[in-house]
């Protein structure tokens, strides 16, 4: 069986996209088109972690390469750069931002590490000319994503809860604010909104503080409600009824024995 390698994988996405003999499908696509793929696929590299499968994480990771060297493939066909661009790139940013490790500068543990790090990282955004410390959040980040790096960022410069009982706080000062709009006798949809909206990024700020990652925290709770839920619909099912014949307090019942039944597995 032939082995493959790196160059030959960069010649089969450019053939791919050859006006002579190449994919119809492949010669459709652009950059834009592009994104959903590699954010599924993505996802899906991130699904192979979580199952713990070292032969999904491979196919997947090949996958996701895919989307890397089919962008770079785009781009040398415009001429502005190629995939060994973006390699060289990639290793440059890597050796300037670890002067612990290729460099004069120390790090005796993680916190030191992050720290080198993020004084190169400050001191490239400098240079480009950013007028704030939230220039370079991206604004495509999934919103839960995006509300932890605002925090993060903001509390380089201090701007932050110094306890984590403040937050807590701040989490109920939120709940409170979307009873009050919920109570109002004449509710507004938009004010609605946008309470809630301060609640969900209290609770990431929460979620920060606790040192929990809120999108993986979510993804697990996600899991758990999907699990319980599938043996709720199991159970009805032994009972010989659809879900939808149930009232809520007897699917509440059935959810409870579900619950109940987890703390013995």
């Amino acid at each position: 069986m032939k082995t493959y390698h790196i160059n030959d994988f960069i010649a089969l996405i450019a053939q791919l996209r050859n006006p002579k003999g190449g994919c119809p499908w492949d010669l459709k696509q652009n950059y834009q088109t592009m994104i959903p793929h590699l954010l599924e696929e993505s996802y899906e590299v991130v699904e192979a972690i979580t199952q713990k499968s070292a032969v999904n994480l491979k196919e997947e990771l090949g996958d996701l390469l895919l989307q890397v060297v089919f962008l770079s493939q785009l781009a040398t066909e415009e001429k502005k750069f190629n995939f060994d661009d973006v390699v060289n790139e990639v290793c440059a940013k890597i050796i300037r931002r670890h002067p612990h490790v290729f460099g004069d500068t120390q790090a005796n543990n993680e916190q030191e590490a992050l720290q080198n790090w993020n004084e190169v990282k400050a001191s490239e955004n400098a240079k480009k000319g950013q007028q704030s410390l939230l220039d370079n959040v991206p604004h495509a980040f999934p919103a839960l994503l995006r509300a932890e790096k605002l925090q993060k960022k903001c509390a380089t410069v201090g701007f932050d809860w110094d306890n984590v009982s403040h937050v807590v706080e701040k989490v109920q000062e939120e709940l409170e604010e979307v009873n009050e709009e919920l109570n109002k006798p004449q509710r507004s949809q938009e004010k609605i909104e946008e309470e809630v909206g301060d609640l969900l990024f209290a609770v990431t700020n929460l979620s920060r503080h606790l040192n929990v990652q809120p999108e993986e925290a979510l993804r697990k709770a996600n899991h758990k409600f999907e699990r319980r839920f599938r043996q709720v619909e199991k159970k009805a099912k032994e009972h010989g009824v659809e879900l939808s014949e149930l009232s809520l307090i007897e699917m509440d019942m059935l959810w409870y024995e579900v619950k109940e039944e987890e703390k013995f597995l």
